[in-house]
C-alpha cells in the first residue's frame, strides 16, 4: 500500500466516523428527550397558519425541546414540515422531537375528559361541566333544548318542545378543549344511535310503543332499581301498572321535581302539581326523569312478567316485591319505618 492509498483510507475511515458521529447525535437530538426527568406537561397552541420554523422556536423558547435545527431537519425528512396542524396540543420536554412532531402532525390534540353516570339528569350534567369547567350551565342548557330530530331518527316521536333529556347517553367522552357543548351532544346522540340497535328499535315498534316512551320508563327504571332482574321486575311492574289505568307512584319522579334523592317522598311532596309527579297523574311522566343506561334501556323493552304489582328499596338496597297493597304496606312498615 503507497502513502497516498494510506492516507486515502484514512481520511475515508474518518470520514465514515464523522459521519456516524452526525448520525448518532441527530438521532440523539431527534428521539431523545429534552429532559430525561419527569415534567409536567403543559398546553402548547398552534395557531392556524404557523409554519414549520415558527413553531419550532416557539418550542424551544417555551423549553420544550433543544435544537431547532433537528426539528426542522426531522419535520422535512418525515413529510411532516407541511401537515403540522393548528390546535392545543399537551406538550412535556420528556418528550422527544419525533414524538412532540408526530402529536402535531397527526393532529392529536388536548382533550377534556366527560364521564356521564347511569341515571345523571340534567342538572347533574350541569353541575359536573361547570366544576371541571368545561362550559357553563346555560350554555348547555340552550343547545339542550334545541331539535336534533333532522340528524337523529330515534329523536322523530319526541313531542316538539321537550329537550334531550334522556338521550345523553352514559359513558366517557374524550372532547377537544375548546369543544362547545354542541359538539358534546351530537357526540352523546351519536352514541346513543348506535346503542340503540335496529333489533331494539324494532322491538319498540312491534309493541307498539315509541321510543320516547321507552327512553321515559328506562329512566325510572335507573333511579329505581340496580340489578339487570330487579330491573326487568320494575320495567314489569310499571308496564302493567300503566295498561291498568294505576298511577305509577314513583319516588323518582317526584325526586326529579324536588331535585331532592330521597328513597321515599313525603306526602306533601306527591301532592306537587307537576308532569312529572306519578303520584297526582297517571300515566307515563311528561318526560325522562334522567339518562339510563343500556341495561335500563332493555328492561323497559323486555320486561319480565311476574305476578306482583308494588316494589320498594330497603336502606341496604334490596328490593322487595308485593302482590297487594297490603302486602306492600306491611313492607314499608317494616324495611322503611
Amino acid at each position: 500500500m503507497t502513502i497516498g492509498q494510506g492516507f486515502k483510507k484514512k481520511l475515508f475511515n474518518g470520514i465514515c466516523v464523522f459521519l456516524a458521529l452526525i448520525f448518532f447525535v441527530a438521532l440523539f437530538e431527534i428521539y431523545a428527550p429534552k429532559s430525561f426527568s419527569q415534567k409536567p406537561s403543559a398546553l402548547y397552541v398552534v395557531q392556524k397558519g404557523s409554519g414549520g420554523s415558527a413553531i419550532a422556536s416557539d418550542l424551544k423558547a417555551a423549553g420544550m425541546i433543544k435544537s431547532t435545527l433537528f426539528f426542522r431537519a426531522y419535520a422535512i425528512v418525515s413529510g411532516s414540515y407541511t401537515r403540522l396542524q393548528a390546535g392545543t396540543y399537551e406538550i412535556s420536554p420528556y418528550m422527544s422531537i419525533a414524538a412532540i412532531i408526530k402529536k402535531l402532525a397527526t393532529g392529536d390534540v388536548a382533550k377534556n375528559t366527560i364521564t356521564i353516570i347511569e341515571g345523571w339528569d340534567k342538572r347533574d350534567i350541569i353541575q359536573y361541566a361547570e366544576s371541571k369547567n368545561l362550559f357553563l350551565g346555560e350554555e348547555f342548557l340552550a343547545v339542550f333544548s334545541r331539535d336534533f330530530s333532522s340528524g337523529f331518527s330515534f329523536l322523530s316521536d319526541k313531542p316538539r318542545g321537550s329537550d334531550l333529556e334522556g338521550y345523553i347517553f352514559p359513558d366517557t367522552y374524550q372532547l377537544k378543549l375548546e369543544a362547545a357543548p354542541e359538539e358534546f351532544i351530537k357526540i352523546a346522540l351519536a352514541n346513543f344511535d348506535k346503542k340503540l340497535t335496529q333489533g331494539l328499535r324494532q322491538e319498540i315498534a312491534g309493541q307498539g310503543k315509541t321510543i320516547f316512551g321507552v327512553i321515559t320508563m328506562a329512566s325510572m327504571i335507573e333511579k329505581e332499581v340496580q340489578s339487570m332482574s330487579d330491573k326487568k321486575m320494575v320495567s314489569g311492574i310499571l308496564w302493567k301498572r300503566l295498561e291498568a289505568g294505576m298511577p305509577l307512584q314513583v319516588d323518582a319522579t317526584v325526586n326529579y321535581v324536588t331535585g331532592k334523592n330521597t328513597r321515599s317522598t313525603t306526602i306533601v311532596d306527591t301532592g306537587i302539581d307537576s308532569p312529572y309527579n306519578t303520584y297526582k297523574y297517571s300515566g307515563l311522566p311528561k318526560g325522562p326523569i334522567g339518562n339510563p343506561g343500556i341495561d335500563s334501556i332493555i328492561a323497559a323493552v323486555y320486561p319480565a312478567e311476574n305476578p306482583y304489582w308494588y316494589y320498594l328499596s330497603t336502606k341496604e338496597g334490596k328490593t322487595i316485591f308485593s302482590k297487594t297493597l297490603e302486602e306492600h304496606n306491611a313492607a314499608v312498615a317494616k324495611y322503611l319505618k
